[in-house]
């Protein structure tokens, strides 16, 4: 590999001009609102262009864009932008490429803060958004209008853990003019690289494994030079969902220990997988790499690691066996999110009313597990006690 694109070299050495900073290990938390300029003519160019150089720190600030140059190297991509959070990556990706009329094709299920965009926001502009199955590349042919601009993907899905084929997609939707974005947060950069297979805009939720501590928000926008640079001088700026430098740098620090912590959690969620598949109060267990999920030779075509994130149901589960489970845990906490160093649960049906609750629905069924770094004898033994409860 060259050394430019090296993982160890991205995540210790990319971006740190150190002898600028005294020869710090650990960058500077840059924290100003603003620059100062001795002429006018270098101020007149960064009002020109604030893309080109330090003006506000609503746009580009030094720490930030440190993160900003790891990000992207490690998707592989031309530029990327750094945001508050992943909800706001997707809001700024999805305003810079839709205009009153046009139609987007979503996969069925997405993220809240994606769909309350599509049906909440965008509806009020005349843009409506299809729901498909993305399992299949017939399903987006199916959906394709005339007025089609942009698919929104997210593989795997963070519930269902259903995939995309996303070199057949990203080649149908470029053949299409349609501009595509993926939210890869469940597998990072390390683990998938959208952008390789065609993707436009890659999105990953930075809350959760690049920070890998649950301190801090943050959201990733990667894609070409020109396409991050037309968002940054509208959406961008205009909204100002720029990440704060105090975010950034803890970003960076999380990034320091980010392949090391997949690993663990990697060998962790297979050891606490193979427990509960073998448990006889445990009806399904939903992972990628698993041998028996439905599109295991696809996770393993286009993913090269899976880890931390998987679904479960319990044997003729219902809302109280689910709640007393859930309650029973005493060291997976009950949160949303995922990624960081602790281990969390959530049930499905803790988003829907006792009395609407339908044991004939899976989907009501779903309890959601994150394995963080804990020894996995430790979870184990948890979920065990849980059980047996």
């Amino acid at each position: 590999m060259n050394e430019q694109l090296d993982i160890s070299y991205i995540i210790n050495e990319l971006g740190e001009d150190r002898e600028h900073y005294f020869n710090a290990i650990a960058p500077p938390i840059i924290q100003t609102s603003n620059f100062a300029f001795r002429k006018v003519e270098d101020l007149r160019k960064a009002f020109e262009d604030e893309m080109g150089g330090y003006l506000y720190s609503r746009g580009l600030n030094p720490t930030v864009d440190i993160l900003r140059k790891k990000l992207a190297a490690l998707d592989g991509a031309e530029d990327c932008l750094a945001f508050n959070n992943g909800a706001a990556a997707i809001f700024a990706a999805v305003l810079a490429n839709v205009k009153s009329g046009d139609h987007i094709i979503s996969v069925r299920n997405p993220y809240t803060w994606a769909q309350r965009t599509f049906d909440d926001i965008l509806q009020r502009f005349g843009i409506i958004t299809t729901y498909i199955d993305g399992s299949e590349i017939k399903n987006f042919e199916a959906a394709l209008q005339p007025a089609t601009s942009f698919i929104y993907l997210e593989s795997p899905n963070s519930w269902t853990l259903e995939l995309q084929p996303i070199k057949e997609v990203a080649a149908f939707a470029r053949a299409n003019n349609i501009i595509t974005l993926m939210d890869n947060s469940y597998c990072t950069p390390l683990y998938q690289k959208p952008i390789e297979m065609g993707i436009d805009l890659s999105m990953q939720t930075a809350t959760k494994y690049i920070g890998g501590h649950s301190d801090t928000l943050g959201g990733v926008l990667s894609g070409s030079h020109q396409m991050i640079k037309r968002i940054f001088d509208t959406e961008y700026l205009a909204v100002g969902s720029g990440i704060q430098p105090f975010n950034a740098w803890l970003l960076i620090r999380g990034l320091r220990t980010l392949p090391m912590r997949l690993e663990r959690i990697s060998n962790t969620s297979r050891e606490v997988i193979n427990f509960l598949k073998t448990h006889p109060r445990i009806d399904k267990v939903i992972f990628p790499f698993d041998e028996g999920f439905p599109q295991y030779a696809l996770a393993k075509e286009q993913m090269s690691g899976a880890c931390g994130l998987f679904t479960i149901t319990l044997k003729n589960g219902t809302m109280e066996s689910i709640t007393k489970f859930c309650e029973s845990l005493k060291h997976f906490m009950m949160a949303v999110s995922w990624g960081g160093h602790e281990s969390l649960i959530i049930p499905k049906c803790a988003s829907i009313q006792p009395n609407d609750f339908d044991a004939t629905k899976i989907e009501h069924q779903y309890i959601r597990i994150y394995t963080g770094l804990e020894d996995p004898e430790y979870l184990i033994r948890d979920l065990k006690n849980a059980l047996e409860a």
